[in-house]
């Protein structure tokens, strides 16, 4: 399994074919046709169909962020169960993902403000008007963050896409459940839990159109972004991830294993081989989550009492990886679009990555919808946004691999750890 797809060949491989269809059209139409015959009917209307199915898919992304985040955090939240798990255990673990998603946006922050990929282009569209900066969210200070966090009227917050707010009070909800009588919880549990089902499977289904938008927002990109530049630095944006990632997979993370459980990290990464195999071939935390329980008891030796709460928790919440992706992601679009972000700027950026990653589906592109989030925190909209993220999106399977490798483990780590302090590891050899 590698994702949705339409047919049986593999989603990525659909929307590496549809970025070559894309590019090929854009730059026929821009480079091999006289300025008459770009300005004939049946190319404007080519160009304008193209364009639309950009439109549409991110239009499309959008609309599913606000049920499928809201469900997505109650339900992991709630999956703690009675209340008397928010104990000792249940502060150990949300602690410990806390820990890692706040390392690994601190590591992309460092990466994209070290290699900057995005400085130096100018992206112009005809009709799509320049960002200024000044008029970017700008909070006053991190209690002001703190603040716009809480919302005054949660349906409000809804209806007008404020994710800081939904967001919170989705985690408060969640909480509250893990509180309630078992007849009410259940009962609204159940609801959201067939909420979120039928999210993922909507979520799932306009990833599977990946590649129509692909097409479309890869040709506007070839078509009318006159600063060439913009391709050399989304080979630099991929690398910045790229390096981020890796730090944080295989040199973070073997610390923060190392430092609380004296544990050899290269045996941990022998004992979750297969796991990390499954994670970076389906792109997949929940559809990995069996295979990493079997690692992590099978191999590791920790008790069942523990993996089957951490685990499962984590699959759904913890996304260091992700997290990772959506703030250096966010960074780079800040800086192509020519927005410098302030120091407040960018710690609102922190808040809402780390938020933003507890509520990120367990699916294959999870990370494209929640990236929409960051940039509406900070202010960065309009049409240039959607062609950057769709440029960003015609590169990203090998890194979306490797960021579900990297949550993956950052599970299994923590599952390790929460053993190691509770005395219910066994090690195997």
């Amino acid at each position: 399994m590698s994702g949705p797809s339409i047919g049986k060949t593999p989603l990525h491989i659909q929307i590496f074919i549809a970025m070559i269809i894309g590019a090929l059209i854009g730059a026929g139409l821009r480079f091999g046709l006289t300025d008459t015959a770009r300005d004939s009917t049946a190319v404007v209307w080519l160009a304008a169909i193209l364009t639309g199915m950009g439109k549409l898919f991110i239009s499309l992304l959008k609309m599913v962020i606000v049920p499928l985040v809201g469900s997505s955090i109650v339900v992991g939240v709630a999956s703690i169960g009675d209340s008397k798990n928010l104990g000792r255990l249940g502060i150990k673990t949300l602690g410990f993902y806390t820990l890692t998603s706040l390392l690994a946006i601190t590591i992309g922050l460092a990466t994209s403000n070290i290699i900057a990929p995005g400085n130096g282009v100018e992206i112009a569209l005809e009709g799509a008007k320049a960002v200024d900066p000044s008029k970017l969210s700008t909070p006053g200070s991190p209690f002001e963050i703190i603040l716009r966090m809480v919302p005054t009227n949660p349906v409000a917050a809804l209806a007008d896409m404020d994710m800081l707010g939904i967001i919170f009070f989705s985690l408060i909800f969640g909480v509250t459940l893990t509180t309630m009588p078992d007849e009410h919880r259940d009962r609204l549990l159940n609801f959201i839990n067939s909420l979120f089902e039928t999210m993922m499977k909507m979520t799932g289904a306009i990833i599977a159109l990946a590649p129509f938008g692909v097409v479309g927002l890869v040709f506007r990109a070839i078509y009318e972004i006159e600063d060439p530049s913009f391709f050399s630095a989304l080979g630099a944006y991929f690398m910045t991830i790229l390096i981020g990632v890796s730090l944080h997979l295989f040199v973070v993370l073997p610390i923060v294993l190392y430092l609380f459980t004296r544990k050899n990290p290269l045996v941990h990464f022998a004992h979750m081989r297969n796991a990390l195999l499954t994670a970076f071939s389906t792109s997949s935390s929940s559809a990995t989550l069996p295979v990493t329980m079997e690692c992590v008891e099978e191999q590791a030796g920790v008790n069942n009492k523990i993996s089957s709460f951490v685990l499962p928790l984590g699959a759904t919440v913890n996304m260091d990886g992700t997290a990772l992706y959506e703030c250096a992601g966010v960074l780079f679009i800040a800086q192509v679009m020519g927005a410098d972000l302030s120091f407040t700027q960018q710690m609102l950026v922190v808040v809402t990555a780390l938020l933003a990653s507890i509520g990120a589906a367990g699916i294959p592109s999870a990370g494209l919808v929640m990236i929409f989030i960051v940039l509406d925190a900070v202010g960065l909209k309009g049409e240039q946004v959607g062609i950057i993220v769709g440029s960003m999106l015609a590169i990203d399977r090998p890194l979306d691999m490797l960021r579900t490798a990297t949550n993956v483990f950052s599970d299994s780590v923590g599952a390790v750890i929460i053993a190691h302090s509770e005395g219910e590891v066994e090690p195997k050899t």
